[in-house]
């Protein structure tokens, strides 16, 4: 029987396809789950593959908002994509995946993101990595802030719901302004995805504690974090695992920080989704007691290369032509674009540089350079010192930073 592949249509045929990446998870998805998880991603972007009347795939969309140099962009937060593995090596993942493409297209979004729990499926339809993240876990008494800070500043209050629903959103809304890679967040967004307290999200944490920071009187950062104990040898250890910590400016963040290093009674410190020049490694005293490893974050496929060039800012008013090689899924992005005055047109121009569409989802946020990419053969140089005028137009100052995977 030939396989089909629709948007679902009913919440059982949601959470039947929500069943399929659960269970490499070991997750069987209930009722609510798929009400809740409808509320951030409507059944029309949620796309599965049926064997009869059997769902054996699934791959589903956020209708997201990143931040990018200088802009706001629509993105598909491209989620819970698997395939049974009964079904495996049958083109059902590959017809999955141009299925949901053309409907992102159709709907202008010219940006997808994704965070791969297995990097090599991705790259095969025009997923580059993007953005980096750190993962810090160190011992407490190796931590303190180092000599020469400011003295302590503002003060810190422990909210309940109400109040974090309420001030922690302004926050997060300051920063994600203009930090590239942040995403937009609804108010159902921060209610079910952030602050959420049930005890089956909790992961063998505590209760969800919620932190306000306040300088001058005004909120200026906030953090989420639960407590984790384990007892070891009759002796109980206790964590602090923060699961997001945001301040509106360096004094902000420094405080913020200041007060999560200072819990009584903690034994380690455990925290993800750090971007690779994030203040924390100058805050501290030792950075090797933050232990930080390199992870992969999001990441970037450019769905529509002329809108999504055209939409962001560049650093000169220079002029740089760029040579799409190949793009799997949307061959219509492939050919010579000419980046001039802020946009982006085709051209018959001599390239600066040649690379694919993966590529240049790499480059696209900054988190990569051009550069970095040329020494590792992901881009050519097409004309002598088209590398280095690549760099100059798409330099970031920060890097990117997205804060939650999805």
């Amino acid at each position: 029987m030939a396989h089909r592949i629709r948007a679902v249509r009913d919440p059982d045929e949601y959470r039947a396809t929500l069943a399929v990446i659960g269970h490499y998870f070991g997750w069987q998805p209930t009722s609510v789950d798929a009400e809740r998880m409808s509320a951030l991603m409507p059944p029309e972007r949620v796309f599965a593959a049926f064997d009869g009347d059997e769902i054996v795939g699934g791959a589903g969309a956020y209708p997201l908002e990143l931040t990018v140099p200088g802009a706001r962009l629509p993105c598909a937060g491209v989620t819970v994509v698997g395939v049974l593995p009964s079904h495996r090596r049958q083109g059902l993942m590959t017809r999955l995946m141009r299925a949901q493409h053309r409907e992102i297209r159709e709907r202008e979004e010219p940006l997808a993101g994704l965070w791969a729990s297995e990097a090599t499926i991705y790259r095969r339809y025009g997923y580059g990595l993007a953005v980096l993240q750190l993962h810090a876990r160190g011992e407490r008494h190796r931590l303190a802030l180092r000599a020469g800070l400011p003295e302590r500043e503002g003060r810190i209050r422990m909210v309940d719901h109400e109040e974090a629903q309420t001030t922690f959103p302004r926050i997060y809304e300051r920063v994600c302004r203009s930090q590239t890679g942040f995403l937009r967040r609804s108010r159902d967004w921060w209610a079910i995805r952030k602050l959420d307290d049930d005890p089956e999200r909790r992961r063998g944490g505590g209760p969800l504690n919620r932190a306000l920071l306040e300088l001058d009187g005004e909120p200026a950062g906030y953090a989420l974090y639960r407590v984790v104990s384990v007892l070891e040898r009759d002796e109980w250890r206790h964590s602090v695992r923060v699961l997001e910590a945001i301040g509106v400016d360096s004094r902000a963040t420094r405080e913020v920080w200041r007060f999560l290093l200072e819990i009584d009674l903690m034994s380690e410190l455990d925290v993800w989704f750090l971007p690779l020049d994030h203040p924390l490694l100058q805050l501290v005293a030792r950075v090797d007691a933050l232990r930080p490893t390199v992870q992969d974050g999001l990441w970037l496929r450019l769905i529509d290369v002329h809108a999504a060039l055209s939409a962001r800012s560049y650093q000169s008013d220079g002029r740089l032509t760029l040579e799409v090689a190949s793009d799997p899924l949307h061959p219509e992005n492939a050919g010579t674009w000419t980046i001039e005055g802020g946009r982006a047109r085709r051209s018959t121009r001599r390239p600066d540089v040649r690379l694919d569409v993966q590529a240049l989802g790499q480059v696209f946020l900054g988190g990569f350079t051009f550069a970095q990419l040329a020494r590792a053969e992901r881009v050519d140089e097409a004309s002598r010192g088209g590398v280095d005028r690549a760099d100059a137009l798409f330099r970031v100052d920060v890097q990117p930073w997205c804060p939650e995977g999805f």
